[in-house]
């Protein structure tokens, strides 16, 4: 679960960056999202104010076939990269921030065994 302010604005974002959908409609302070073509671990949005606390104790990690061009999908839908001096000069993550702030990670995974070759032709 996210703690969200916008839930409309939120809603539309993690649909767009996960590639999921509502699994119901939407409630005024709730809803659900699931993958669209996939069994996979869904996410929920509840708006409900939640003070902002660095580092998270909990974020997404996120593994992309193209880092780069992923961190750039997001960077368009309106996330920010985040900055961090400690991360080490060779990880394979790129931090982001959702347009709330919510913290997340890209992990470079091109060769990930999980990856269906076939929904990337």
């Amino acid at each position: 679960m996210i703690r969200v302010t916008d839930l409309p604005s939120q809603s539309a974002f993690w649909k767009a960056a996960l590639d999921y959908v509502e699994r119901d409609p939407a409630d005024d302070d709730w809803v659900v999202l699931k993958p669209r073509d996939a069994d996979a671990p869904c996410i929920a949005l509840d708006a409900h104010r939640s003070e902002r606390v660095l580092p998270p104790r909990i974020h997404l990690d996120i593994y992309a076939e193209d880092q780069a061009v992923e961190v750039q999908r997001l960077l368009d839908l309106g996330a920010r990269e985040v900055h961090w001096d400690g991360r080490p000069a060779d990880a394979d993550y790129v931090i982001m921030e959702d347009p709330e702030g919510n913290r997340f990670c890209i992990v470079d995974r091109p060769d990930w065994s999980g990856w269906n070759r076939s929904d990337h032709t």
